[in-house]
C-alpha cells in the first residue's frame, strides 16, 4: 500500500475538473484497508471514498486523503433452480456486474445497464434506471467501519434506501467503506419492460424478448444514443434528481401546465427534472465552458477547461430558474466536494 501526496484527480472524476487531493491511497485488498486504518496520514485528515468518480463535482482541491476501492472479483456464493446470489467487490465497475448477470441468463440487473461508476458505489444512492433500483435486487453491503476497522453487513432494510437514498449518504456518511455487496437474481424471466422509452423502444424496432440480454442490449442503446461519452465530453449522467410531489401539487401544476409528464409512485407523483429543465430553455444552452447536453436536459456538460465552480454556478442558474417557474426545487443527484 502506497499513499501519494499531491495526487492529481483530473482522470478519476467524469467531469474531467483538474484538481488535486493533499493524499490518495489506492485499495487492492481488504487487508490494505486494515493497513491504512493506522496511518497518520488516515487518522489526521478528511476522508473521501472514491469509485468511479461519476457522481462527484470537485468545486476545489480536496484537503484531505482520497481512498480508490479497487477491489476486484464477481462469484455466485449461492445457486438453485430458482435464484443466485452474486457477491461483488467494491472497485468492479458496475456495467461489468451487469454483463456477468445477464450473459448466464440472471434476472434482475438488466435495466441498470450502462449505469457510470462501480458497484461499491452504487447502494451509495440507490442507483435506478428504466424503472428498476438497486434495491429491488441487492441483498446485502459489507462495510468496514472506519473508526473501529470491525465489518459489518447490512441487510437491504437496514441501508434504508429511499429514492438516490441510502443510510451511506446520510446517518453513516464517510463512516463506513464498502467492500462488497450481494445481490439476489432470478434463474426464471421476470420482464420489466414498462418503462415508457424502453417501451417504445423495443415496440419500434420489432424486438422480441427472449432473454435479460436482449433488454440489457436495448438498455445499452438507448443510453449511449442519448448520453454523452464522459471521455470526449465530460460528465456525470444525470445531474439533477426527478422531482416527486403530491396528487394536489400536481393538480395546481395541470392547471397552468396541462401537458406536464408524470409517474405515479405509490402515493407521490414523479416529475421528469428534465422536462422542467427544458421548460426553462435550458436543452443545449451553453455559458462559457459548462453547459446542457443538447440531446438530454439532464445531462450538465463540461466542453473543456471548466472549473468545478463554474459547473455548480450554471446549475444554480438551473435550479433557480425552474423553481421561478413551475414553484419546484431541484436537487443535485452528484455529490459536491
Amino acid at each position: 500500500m502506497k499513499i501519494s501526496k499531491n495526487y492529481n484527480l483530473t482522470r478519476l472524476n467524469t467531469f474531467g475538473i483538474t484538481v488535486h487531493a493533499k493524499f490518495f491511497v489506492e485499495i487492492n485488498k481488504e487487508t490494505d484497508l486494515k493497513e491504512l486504518l493506522t496511518s497518520v496520514e488516515f487518522k489526521n485528515n478528511q476522508k473521501l471514498f472514491f469509485g468511479g468518480g461519476s457522481n462527484v463535482l470537485f468545486t476545489k482541491d480536496f484537503d484531505g486523503i482520497v481512498i480508490f476501492n479497487k477491489l476486484k472479483g464477481i462469484e455466485i456464493i449461492e445457486n438453485n433452480s430458482d435464484f443466485v446470489l452474486v457477491r461483488s467487490m467494491g472497485g468492479e465497475k458496475w456495467h461489468d456486474l451487469v454483463l456477468f448477470s445477464v450473459n448466464q441468463g440472471f434476472w434482475g440487473l438488466e435495466n441498470l445497464s450502462f449505469i457510470p461508476g462501480t458497484v461499491g458505489a452504487s447502494p451509495m444512492q440507490n442507483i435506478g434506471a428504466y424503472g428498476a433500483e438497486l434495491k429491488d435486487t441487492l441483498e446485502n453491503v459489507e462495510a468496514y467501519n472506519i473508526e473501529t476497522g470491525e465489518k459489518k453487513v447490512f441487510s437491504n432494510k437496514e441501508c434504508e434506501f429511499g429514492y438516490r437514498e441510502s443510510i451511506f449518504k446520510n446517518k453513516l456518511k464517510g463512516k463506513y467503506f464498502i467492500s462488497a455487496i450481494t445481490v439476489k437474481l432470478s434463474r426464471k424471466e421476470k420482464k420489466n419492460i414498462n418503462y415508457k422509452v424502453l417501451q417504445e423502444y423495443l415496440t419500434e424496432n420489432k424486438i422480441e424478448i427472449k432473454s435479460s440480454r436482449d433488454i440489457s442490449d436495448a438498455i445499452v442503446f438507448i443510453r449511449q444514443s442519448k448520453l454523452p461519452n464522459p471521455k470526449v465530453l465530460g460528465n456525470t449522467g444525470s445531474f439533477f434528481k426527478n422531482i416527486f410531489i403530491t396528487e394536489e401539487k400536481l393538480e395546481d401544476l395541470q392547471k397552468r401546465y396541462p401537458d406536464i409528464p408524470y409517474f405515479k409512485e405509490d402515493d407521490l407523483i414523479k416529475i421528469p427534472a428534465g422536462w422542467l429543465i427544458e421548460q426553462c430553455g435550458w436543452k443545449g444552452k451553453r455559458v462559457g465552458n459548462v453547459g446542457m447536453h443538447e440531446k438530454q436536459a439532464l445531462i450538465l456538460v463540461n466542453y473543456g477547461g471548466a472549473t468545478g465552480k463554474e459547473i455548480e454556478n450554471f446549475s444554480l442558474q438551473v435550479i433557480n430558474s425552474v423553481e421561478d417557474k413551475f414553484g419546484l426545487k431541484l436537487e443535485r443527484e452528484v455529490n459536491l466536494i
